[in-house]
């Protein structure tokens, strides 16, 4: 709850004021995100977070500017370069659990170029969402209904319980939680977008918040399943009471370049849930 307290003030502010206090943090955060991959890879300390790191710096700067192809090709480039070099990393990955359907991030070139594109969307998009004239209110939606699905999902699988939603990749999630979680998303988004306007479609708003909700549990999902493939706990401890960047942001890095595609469908300077 204290590094909430902490955390939550300076990312909102963040958010509400655009340019260029969001795109650095953006940034800043895409720097911490790319140490804990490479650490779940096994490529602490190489060359190969030299071009991780410039690939998310740019799609930052990318997205901020507005050229988001722009930043998702160069990420998208330098991940596939990179797959092709083939790099072997000096400190083996610990021996986790055989996910299924997570075997093809078995080999290191493997893992480290999906990296590039797992964390190179996201930090191209969500500079990107902001930089809009409905930016503010677009972004603020986002982050609400994943705030809303994790917090949601948390409070109502640990009091209803019941059978698991997924027991092989995360005993504690519950179907009553992901209920729950769907709920509290679309109860969030539907709060923000009463702040920001009066025509409100009912189905527009329930289809936007339920797709990004469910997108939200799944991140959660993969990043969970990703842990137990790469033997690890949590991602990184760079959060006191919370564990790593990945383990707070995993359900965002799976919205954010959902809801990118949303705002490029309904138009730029539209609200997502019109």
């Amino acid at each position: 709850m204290l590094s909430a307290a902490v955390l939550l003030p300076a990312a909102l502010f963040c958010v509400w004021r655009g340019a260029p206090w969001f795109p650095v943090l953006v940034a800043a955060g895409a720097q911490g995100l790319a140490s804990e991959w490479l650490g779940l890879c096994g490529f602490s300390g190489t060359r190969w977070e030299i071009p991780l790191r410039a690939a998310l710096l740019a799609a930052a700067g990318f997205g901020a500017a507005g050229w988001l192809v722009t930043g998702i090709a160069v990420v998208l480039a330098m991940g596939a370069g990179v797959l092709a070099m083939a790099p072997s990393p000096r400190t083996p990955p610990r021996p986790g659990e055989a996910m299924p359907g997570l075997g093809w991030l078995r080999p290191p070139a493997h893992a480290l170029a999906f990296g590039f594109a797992y964390l190179g969307l996201a930090t191209a998009a969500l500079p990107w969402l902001r930089n809009d004239a409905a930016g503010w209110p677009n972004l603020l939606f986002v982050l609400c209904v994943v705030w809303g699905s994790d917090i949601g999902a948390y409070a109502v699988g640990r009091l209803a319980g019941g059978p698991k939603l997924a027991p092989a990749i995360s005993p504690g999630k519950t179907w009553s939680g992901a209920a729950g979680g769907l709920i509290a998303a679309v109860l969030a988004g539907a709060a923000v977008a009463a702040c920001f306007s009066s025509g409100i479609s009912p189905s527009h708003l329930l289809a936007s918040t339920l797709g990004l909700g469910i997108l939200a549990q799944a991140g959660d999902l993969f990043e969970s399943a990703a842990k137990r493939h790469f033997g690890v706990k949590d991602s990184g401890h760079i959060i006191p009471g919370h564990g790593g960047l990945l383990d707070r942001l995993d359900a965002l890095l799976a919205v954010a370049p959902a809801a990118a595609v949303l705002a490029h469908t309904v138009g730029r300077g539209a609200f997502l849930w019109r």
